[in-house]
């Protein structure tokens, strides 16, 4: 996984993963979900990857729009 640069220092990420259509986040309570094209939405899926390149504003939009939309919770 790799780790989110959370430019604003106030985020719950700290490491996503990203594949086709899937992107897999890893929140400071050691917590891991895995959101998928099918559970949350292709729209949904490629903004949470815009933002996790991007750094900010990963957990917000989680929490705003894809918070129950994962597949699995894998911890």
């Amino acid at each position: 996984m790799e780790r989110y640069s959370d430019i604003d220092r106030d985020s719950g990420v700290v490491r996503y993963e990203m594949g086709p259509d899937f992107i897999r986040v890893q929140f400071s309570d050691g917590s891991q979900y895995l959101y998928t094209n099918i559970s949350a939405g292709s729209h949904h899926i490629e903004n949470m990857k815009q933002l996790a390149r991007g750094g900010d504003g990963l957990n917000a939009y989680i929490n705003q729009h894809a918070k129950k939309a994962h597949q699995r919770q894998e911890r």
